[in-house]
């Protein structure tokens, strides 16, 4: 690293010599024996203080040039890491997503499973369902990064009727409290939640009941609440969710702080209450 300083400076030098010597030879035989007209008197070449004056002034100019390349390129730099950290963004997102989906379909696929056995004759309906599921996700969401809040909705009533077939006693209802038909918002951002409902409060719960609460605040936060029942149990630990780790570093990467995610267990009761920024579609 320090040889490469001595070559600048030596470059730096010898440049300056050069560029002296052909600018005060070409002013001298060609315009004017006077090189210096603005002194106060006459000098000749190669004279110290001309030398010295000749040479600050390419320094200065050298300066702003340089001052100009560097801050070119510092914002070259500068868009070239935005974009390089907005990829991985991307990737990671995506990332999250692969995990995320694999993980509810193989949760599907073993309750038809679970059914199939008992030679249910909901297995039709469930497999009809799981098949809207499936268009979902690898056509109408696919390279997209944000959705339609109403499409995503009717992905989760999908998803809910596909659970009250295999849960004989349940009550789920969607309490949407103001109009939403503008909002946008990533795609699979609440099954993850939606699921832990399910999982929490069903398999040790003969009367599950899941209420989720839809509303926009102040035309500026949209808040998701969900609240179900749960039976405390060995088997049932309402405060470790199943899927939530991928839920918060997909939400890290979106909405970067400004998000809120709330776990309460009040009484027999779970609630999970999520609020981010409004996105309109226009």
């Amino acid at each position: 690293m320090k040889f490469e300083y001595y070559k600048y400076t030596l470059a730096l030098f010898a440049s300056l010599a050069i560029i002296y010597t052909a600018k005060t030879g070409l002013t001298y035989y060609m315009i004017s024996e006077n090189i210096w007209p603005e002194a106060n008197k006459i000098y000749q070449p190669f004279e110290i203080n001309h030398i010295v004056a000749v040479t600050i002034g390419e320094i200065y100019v050298l300066s702003i040039a340089s001052s100009v390349f560097s801050t070119m390129n510092w914002l070259k730099e500068r868009d070239r890491n935005a974009i390089m950290k907005q990829n991985q963004s991307k990737m990671k997102l995506k990332y999250l997503k692969t995990q995320i989906q694999p993980h509810f379909f193989f949760n599907t696929l073993n309750n038809l499973y679970a059914l199939s056995l008992e030679s249910s004759k909901k297995v039709p309906d469930v497999i009809l369902k799981l098949s809207r599921l499936m268009e979902y996700v690898l056509y109408d969401i696919k390279g997209t990064q944000m959705v339609n809040l109403t499409k995503e909705i009717d992905y989760i009533q999908n998803y809910i009727e596909i659970e009250k077939l295999r849960f004989e006693n349940i009550e789920v209802g969607i309490n949407i409290e103001s109009n939403i038909e503008e909002i946008k918002i990533p795609p699979l951002l609440f099954i993850t939640l939606i699921e832990n409902a399910f999982k929490h409060g069903g398999p040790c719960n003969n009367n599950l009941k899941i209420k989720i609460n839809c509303r926009v605040i102040d035309n500026a936060i949209l808040e998701f609440e969900i609240i179900n029942n749960f039976v405390l149990s060995q088997s049932t630990n309402p405060k470790k969710g199943i899927g939530l780790s991928n839920t918060k570093k997909k939400l890290k990467l979106i909405f970067q702080n400004k998000y809120t995610l709330e776990k309460i267990i009040k009484f027999n009761y779970y609630i999970i209450r999520l609020k981010i920024p409004v996105k309109n579609e226009n």
